[in-house]
């Protein structure tokens, strides 16, 4: 028997069904009863019941599009924070197969790029690639953190609320899964849309949140108040970035394009052919990897944006 209601509020302890239901993420069993692990929100799925929490850290998927900062160089990799208890790894051989050189030259301390997540081991040892169209290095801009369960309420039901942030802000808009978003707009507009960004964050598990978000917007911005209709939560794909603010890992190593339908993502090989780096001249691609799917779980979510930049 179910005790609780999709979306409901609950509390760690707190009893969600009996019997016929099956324990999810989020939640434990105890006797015939399932209970809450965290304080969160009840999600049930064909008879499993899921607590996605209102406040957690990203844990690493193999798939995962992330946005990390670059935080430590080392003698053949780079350090980055990633927005979870573990350091992201990228190595020299991801960015320029077998060739040597100072890494410094590439990425430096303070970098911020878009990743692919290639593998995660068992002691959660997070192995990231620049292997694809749409990832590589961000210019200037500014990031935002966020909840990662929180990116599928801001990203939106077929990208309905990101969309509507970016063409209010005029801004350029990108979304990690790790709860990582980098913005890149005029000063005052990018302040607008931080603030946008976080009061979403503050406020996914409400009702009517479409229409504050605009309320909010139009207040902000200065435009006259439009009448739409509210559009649901859901998710969407990565989309390519296309903005000139954003350098393309194809700059430094072979590009491996990566169908939008595959599961796996094509690590770098040794062979990697090596491309010449020219900060200035950045080839822009127009395939965003997919994600690797999850099995379905709320809080799972999806890079989204159009325009992306090197910091």
């Amino acid at each position: 028997m179910l005790l609780v209601n999709e979306k409901d509020l609950v509390v760690p302890g707190q009893v969600l069904a009996e019997n016929e239901y099956f324990p999810g993420r989020g939640t434990f069993k105890e006797d015939n009863r399932i209970c809450s692990s965290f304080v969160g929100l009840v999600s049930v799925r064909n008879k499993k019941i899921n607590v996605i929490p209102l406040q957690s850290k990203y844990i690493p998927k193999r798939g995962d599009v992330v946005i990390g900062e670059i935080t430590d160089i080392r003698f053949s990799m780079w350090g980055l924070d990633i927005n979870s208890p573990y350091t992201g790894l990228l190595p020299a051989s991801e960015v320029f197969g077998k060739d040597k050189r100072e890494l410094e030259s590439v990425f430096d301390i303070g970098d911020v790029l878009l990743l692919r997540v290639v593998d995660v081991d068992e002691v959660k040892k997070v192995k990231l690639g620049l292997k694809g169209r749409g990832l590589g290095k961000f210019r200037d801009g500014i990031l935002v953190y966020i909840t990662p369960t929180k990116v599928p309420r801001l990203i939106g039901k077929r990208g309905s609320m990101i969309n509507m942030v970016k063409e209010k802000t005029h801004c350029d808009i990108v979304v990690g899964q790790n709860g990582v978003v980098w913005i890149k707009g005029e000063p005052d507009m990018e302040r607008i849309a931080e603030k946008v960004v976080l009061m979403i964050d503050r406020e996914a598990h409400t009702s009517g949140l479409t229409d504050r978000v605009r309320e909010l917007l139009d207040r902000l911005t200065g435009v006259e108040p439009e009448i739409q209709v509210e559009e649901s939560e859901g998710t969407e794909k990565p989309e390519t970035p296309e903005s000139e603010d954003f350098e393309e890992a194809s700059d430094y190593s072979e590009d491996v394009e990566v169908s939008p339908e595959s599961e796996d993502i094509e690590e770098v090989s040794d062979e990697s052919e090596d491309l010449e780096v020219e900060s200035e001249d950045v080839e822009e691609g127009t395939d965003t990897p997919a994600a690797e799917e999850d099995d379905g779980e709320a809080g799972d979510a999806e890079v989204k944006d159009e325009n992306n930049s090197e910091r």
